[in-house]
């Protein structure tokens, strides 16, 4: 046992060693539903939405947001439904039109993905959020939605945040909301004609609800001043 790699779980009385038996129970696959916040809701996704996802995105330049994603900017609103109607067919990723009450529009989406519900692994991605609506309590809101739903309802043990490694805004948001880094696959995928290099975070069950009760505090309205800002940053309520 002492040459085994540190900080890894390790069943002692196996010989040689496995890891500690879990809950090998299939965790559910996301149903298609909406869920409601105090900023923000969370709406199946559906080429209904197209048009007012279109208009969001009007201002952004083809540098901004679309940059790290495999996809976008959309040139036209025929573009932009085509690629919602296609997104909205699919179960993995499971994709939600986020609808904060601020502007009472669709100002982007969010999916969860990657799901391995025999391994209770599952990750949140493709995130994409208009201009007006980044860095915003609803933006970080609609994430910790589906964190809950994630953790908390559907009972899954391991959650990722995956991003190109030269996305400082994605590493630094996977942070901010708890993850863990776990490394940089290198070379890894070819986006838009170009290398990509992938930096993976993590959060476990067993992290998460520290994360949960952070983040719940940071939201909760006793935090916000009638400006419109947090009396508090998010990294004060981890401690």
């Amino acid at each position: 046992m002492q040459d085994l790699p540190p900080g890894i779980p390790v069943d002692p009385d196996t010989n040689p060693p496995v890891g500690p038996k879990v809950d090998a129970t299939p965790r559910p696959l996301p149903p298609r539903m909406p869920h409601r916040g105090a900023s923000v809701d969370l709406e199946p996704l559906h080429v209904r939405h197209a048009t007012e996802l279109f208009h969001a995105a009007q201002g952004e330049p083809a540098e901004g947001s679309w940059a790290y994603l495999g996809y976008g900017p959309f040139a036209t609103e025929a573009a932009m439904r085509a690629h919602v109607g296609a997104m909205a067919a699919t179960h993995d990723p499971m994709a939600w039109a986020v609808r904060p009450h601020r502007t009472g529009t669709a100002d982007g989406w969010l999916t969860l993905m990657e799901m391995f519900p025999g391994h209770a692994h599952i990750e949140l991605g493709n995130i994409w959020f208009s201009p007006r609506m980044q860095r915003s309590r609803a933006a970080t809101e609609a994430m910790f939605l589906l964190m809950r739903h994630a953790m908390d309802d559907l009972g899954y043990r391991r959650l990722t945040w995956k991003c190109n490694a030269l996305n400082m805004p994605s590493r630094r948001a996977a942070e901010r909301l708890g993850f863990t880094y776990e490394g940089t696959l290198r070379n890894v995928l070819v986006v838009k004609g170009r290398r990509r290099d992938t930096a993976w975070f993590s959060m476990l069950d067993d992290e998460w609800p520290s994360r949960r009760e952070a983040t719940a505090g940071w939201l909760d309205a006793a935090n916000w001043g009638a400006d419109g800002r947090p009396k508090q940053s998010l990294s004060a309520f981890r401690v």
